[in-house]
């Protein structure tokens, strides 16, 4: 039961960590769109997005491109220091989603 409300506690800060940084990165309209997409070609809501963190970063590839690590190295940062845990040489080493899902997964692990 303790592992289960970590879990939700860590799946409710990594929701509300992407939220800050879309918002701060792309403002209000645009991250409803970001949210809009997610939901109509992924089936991805809002507060589901850190239990389906693989769903969200190739939604967020396919509607940013390129533009996508960006966002993601931020989102890890933010996440990293608010778990207090600040990993830099680890953000230097994600080159696609595929490194930003692994590193996500892996703090989920110490959550």
């Amino acid at each position: 039961m303790e592992t289960l409300l970590r879990k939700n506690r860590y799946d409710e800060q990594v929701s509300n960590v992407i939220d800050k940084v879309l918002r701060q990165v792309f403002g209000e309209e645009a991250t409803l769109l970001i949210y809009r997409h997610l939901e109509r070609n992924y089936s991805l809501k809002r507060e589901e997005i850190g239990q389906k963190i693989e769903s969200f970063a190739q939604g967020l590839e396919d509607f940013l491109r390129s533009g996508a690590i960006v966002v993601e190295r931020k989102i890890l940062e933010d996440i990293y220091q608010s778990s207090g845990l600040i990993k830099r040489w680890e953000l230097d080493n994600v080159a696609d989603e595929r490194g930003f899902v692994s590193q996500m997964k892996s703090l989920l692990q110490r959550a």
